[in-house]
């Protein structure tokens, strides 16, 4: 029996993250160190269920440049399938530019994806044998509304799964109208209140919030709360998995790796509760790594992170 195959459709670039010594001053230079290393919320969910075994075709589009090979060359090397990645020689790659505070957590961030205006309906349309041969359609809201629009169309065409990544609280806006067609969403605070309309100020405003979603057509709806864990939702259960306490080292990609954990347990018919579990196993795992995708990130790993 072949194992389950993931169409992951979404962005694909280069993250550049600043973390200074002591608290940040404003105005000034802080001294501090700079990483840099290959990111995008659908390429790091890609990897990561490439790395938990899941065979993992990534859509998406880098520039002709340094970049954009070293992109491909490091998603390949993690086990992706970058064969219908777009070379667009119009377009610098994707970046993500982020300052962090002294803790490791996010202070303020720019993105620059306008090549992710090359993934259009076009683009998709070519590549439907893919999305029909797959057992699970991840996205990020990165895509163009019309990309989403002719993305979705397709998987209901061939009655694959969809689940979204709403990637920011301003690009959640774009899944509004399709929340009927997705299986699963994985917003974190801000987006699920983008989503929902309302304020999350407890975990149970966060339960309310996930049903809601549900309510609103999803399958599974997951609200990630960072250090306080996540709350989920789906027509017939709800509840709460705390967070593992562990040492942080840098925050960055570990929504992707929990959006990836999650469906790896899914697709291998875990119970709702224990695929939330692995993916927090995989978040937990990815935030004591300094790269936004952890290069030894394993099932073996997996399971002896997770507590029951």
């Amino acid at each position: 029996m072949e194992s389950p195959q993931v169409v992951v459709v979404g962005a694909a670039g280069m993250d550049i993250k600043g973390r200074p010594k002591k608290p940040l001053v404003p105005g000034t230079s802080n001294p501090g160190g700079i990483r840099i290393s290959v990111g995008g919320v659908g390429r790091n969910i890609a990897e990561n269920l490439a790395r938990l075994g899941v065979r993992t075709t990534l859509l998406s589009a880098v520039g002709n440049d340094e970049w954009g090979q070293r992109i491909l060359e490091c998603t390949a090397v993690g086990g992706v399938d970058v064969s219908q990645v777009l070379i667009n020689p119009e377009h610098h790659s994707a970046a993500y530019l982020a300052v962090l505070n002294e803790t490791g957590e996010r202070s303020i961030s720019i993105d620059d994806m306008d090549i992710m205006a090359s993934v259009t309906p076009q683009y998709i349309y070519a590549r439907r044998r893919f999305i029909k041969e797959a057992d699970m359609v991840v996205m990020d809201a990165n895509l163009s509304p019309q990309a989403i629009r002719s993305l979705i169309s397709l998987a209901r065409k061939y009655e694959v799964r969809v689940c979204a990544d709403p990637t920011s609280a301003i690009l959640a806006q774009r899944l509004l109208p399709h929340l009927p067609d997705l299986y699963m969403i994985t917003p974190d605070a801000s987006e699920a209140e983008a989503l929902c309309q309302t304020r999350l100020s407890s975990r149970s405003m966060a339960i309310s919030a996930a049903k809601q979603l549900v309510a609103l057509g999803v399958n599974i709806a997951i609200i990630t709360l960072a250090e306080k864990g996540l709350c989920y939702a789906t027509s017939a259960v709800s509840g709460y998995i705390p967070a593992i306490r562990t040492e942080v080292v840098d925050r960055t990609g570990a929504g992707d790796a929990l959006t990836a954990g999650v469906v790896f347990g899914l697709l291998n018919d875990f119970s709702v509760d224990e695929a939330m579990r692995l993916g927090v196993s995989a978040a937990t795992l990815t935030l004591q790594c300094k790269e936004t995708v952890c290069p030894d990130l394993s099932l073996e790993r997996l399971y002896d992170q997770l507590v029951i």
